[in-house]
């Protein structure tokens, strides 16, 4: 096999603008089918990227036997059924994140992926920023000393009303929670893939601004690790001006990342300051897919597993206080 096909369960902003493009530009890829409730923007979807076929259910995709593999982009409390359902299908999966509601859930989907021989992989994409793996890199160098503090802030303004495409997002049987566990887990991943296993995590969560709304919309997270690092994490609905910081601390050293999402960072160390660059791929998800892919056809597993999918969902079960999950 020289490419793998793939087909796509849900077709919004993130399908549109990031996956499906991704899908287009990779030579080891092939979207073969989409799947979107509504036949009539299925078929556009499915035409403006090529697609061969497209289906108003995603059972009708999963049986399409030219499917080798799906993305699933759909809103989070659908993420187990449809990994599982895919498992038994026999197609390899690579699921939006968070990986489901709860840690519960993240183990049925790896069990099932297990038991039909599927590789399962977990849409972190930041995992393979380039500003992460020089972090990394300087780190395991010593040049830093020992890492003893890392603070991040994402603040996204997030306003909708009924009726929006996205506002199931306010819902929270369908999305688990608010900003901590939409873009939050994302930070979380960041900093296990900086730092390791978290031994415990402890939060706030409270509706600062937006008091009608079932999920928060303002959180911080303190998380102790097992290296006796510290790391505490800000998310926010309710702040107007918008943050994407990583500032990781060393006994030797430390690095301040401004935007996360362009890569650019100044050093400090005992020897003074620089700057440098380390930009990610123009498409942020193209790298994910791109090494899900590799995997998949050379019969080795994703650097971003279901396993690791699991992690960040024990740490955002804590968080929101989920037990025996």
């Amino acid at each position: 096999m020289d490419k793998l096909r793939y087909g796509l369960i849900g077709c919004g902003d993130i399908s549109r603008k990031r996956v499906a493009p991704a899908f287009r530009d990779l030579d080891a890829c092939e979207l073969v089918a989409v799947n979107r409730a509504r036949t009539e923007l299925a078929e556009a979807f499915a035409r403006e990227f090529g697609a061969r076929r497209w289906y108003d259910t995603w059972g009708e995709l999963l049986r399409d036997d030219e499917v080798d593999a799906v993305y699933v982009a759909t809103p989070h409390d659908q993420h187990k059924e449809q990994t599982i359902a895919a498992a038994e299908a026999g197609k390899h999966v690579l699921c939006e994140k968070p990986m489901a509601l709860n840690a519960r859930d993240c183990r049925e989907m790896i069990d099932a992926c297990r038991r039909n021989d599927v590789r399962l992989g977990v849409a972190y994409y930041r995992h393979h920023y380039p500003v992460l793996a020089r972090i990394k890199e300087m780190a395991a160098a010593g040049e830093l000393g020992k890492i003893t503090l890392v603070q991040i802030n994402a603040f996204e303004v997030h306003d909708l009303k009924p009726g929006d495409p996205k506002y199931w997002t306010f819902v929270r049987e369908q999305s688990g929670g608010g900003p901590m566990m939409g873009f939050g887990c994302h930070r979380i991943e960041v900093m296990t893939h900086l730092l390791g296993p978290v031994a415990k995590a402890e939060s706030v969560l409270e509706n600062s601004l937006y008091d009608e709304r079932e999920v928060e919309d303002n959180a911080a997270a303190l998380l102790r690790f097992d290296s006796g690092a510290i790391g505490m994490l800000c998310v926010s609905n309710a702040v107007q001006e918008p943050s994407d910081t990583l500032d990781v601390y060393g006994s030797r050293g430390s690095v301040h990342v401004a935007v996360l999402n362009e890569g650019g960072m100044r050093v400090w160390t005992r020897d003074g300051e620089r700057t440098e660059e380390h930009p990610p791929h123009a498409n942020i998800h193209q790298p994910l897919i791109e090494d899900f892919t590799r995997a998949v056809l050379e019969g080795r597993e994703p650097q971003v597993t279901g396993r690791v999918g699991l992690e960040v969902q024990q740490i955002l079960d804590e968080i929101y206080g989920e037990n025996g999950a």
